[in-house]
């Protein structure tokens, strides 16, 4: 059989960009599965949700957001430490970076690393990457919450951390007054998981338990659809649940009867292809995310760092013979 194409790398068309008002100040824009962004308005300032691959990246979405408004960018949030999500920060020109102390930690220790992963993986994200000045690191770091005032009539933005899940640092952007929820890679809408850095016993339980318990009305996902109802949001977490809780089923019954992790993959694949297989990033994420799940279920509980070279490795072992 024809060896599939690493990761991404051959995934070369754009993707259509959809900039949607939620509610009065709150933008999502998003984009066919790829990574989605947002913005919220304060009084005489904006707060800026994630950053894009780089710079070149993000000033093209801050084109589109100034056709709405002109107002500085005071805060850029961001919700975990991955490259496609931090690189292209400079653009923003914000005067606060704010992510969570794990999110600090894992930029320090891996942050390089994940740089050079990341751009093999999905090189179409990396518009015109020698505009990158170097690792995003934060200003400001919080363990729970922090609450950003928006000033006048806005009310609050609510950060808050609901656990350890997609990596030990996701937060999430709450935004009571309108019910709206930027969740970051903890809840995907009609997109595959990437879990390669995850802790899924306690993503699948714990950390979606408390998403949930928010009460969003309209979520933003790291990627795919706005969800625009209760219902609508309910069904991403339980989508996002069914990933986690089938890999953990798959994974943990080939490790327990000691058969492989290529027999492992084989099972997952088997087992997710139906509901999420033609879904944006399937194929790419599911030999990182088996991967990480079979050390997890080892009692590797900090995740290794992913590498160019040990992202072929893992490729070739698992994916390159064609599956589906």
């Amino acid at each position: 059989m024809t060896a599939r194409a690493f990761a991404s790398s051959a995934d070369l068309a754009q993707k259509e960009q959809t900039l949607e008002l939620l509610a009065e100040g709150v933008y999502a824009l998003t984009a066919e599965g790829d990574p989605n962004v947002g913005a919220i308005e304060g009084e005489d300032f904006l707060v800026a949700f994630e950053a894009l691959a780089t710079p070149v990246a993000a000033r093209e979405w801050l084109v589109r957001l100034r056709q709405h408004t002109d107002k500085p960018v005071r805060y850029l949030v961001l919700s975990h430490y991955h490259a496609v999500r931090v690189l292209g920060a400079s653009a923003f020109d914000a005067q606060v970076i704010v992510t969570h102390e794990q999110t600090r930690r894992l930029i320090t220790e891996r942050g390089q690393q994940d740089w050079d992963s990341e751009f093999g993986r999905m090189p179409r994200l990396f518009k015109e990457p020698g505009s990158i000045p170097g690792l995003t690191h934060p200003d400001v770091t919080f363990t729970d919450t922090l609450t950003i005032p928006l000033g006048g009539e806005r009310g609050d933005l609510v950060l808050r951390y609901c656990g350890r899940g997609h990596t030990a640092g996701d937060i999430v952007a709450w935004l009571p007054r309108h019910r709206i929820l930027f969740a970051g890679d903890l809840v995907e809408a009609q997109a595959a998981l990437y879990t390669g850095d995850a802790f899924h016993r306690d993503w699948s339980t714990t950390t979606l338990d408390a998403v949930g318990a928010l009460g969003a009305e309209q979520l933003v996902g790291g990627r795919g659809a706005v969800a625009k109802s209760a219902g609508a949001v309910a069904a991403a977490i339980a989508q996002t649940r069914g990933f986690l809780t089938t890999m953990l089923a798959e994974v943990g019954a080939v490790k327990a009867r000691g058969g492989t992790l290529k027999e492992a993959f084989d099972a997952t694949h088997a087992a997710l292809y139906d509901q999420f297989g033609r879904w944006p990033i399937f194929e790419h994420c599911l030999p990182f995310d088996v991967s990480r799940l079979w050390d997890e279920l080892s009692g590797v509980d900090w995740p290794r760092i992913w590498t160019a070279e040990r992202d072929r490795e893992v490729w070739d072992q698992l994916q390159s013979d064609g599956q589906g």
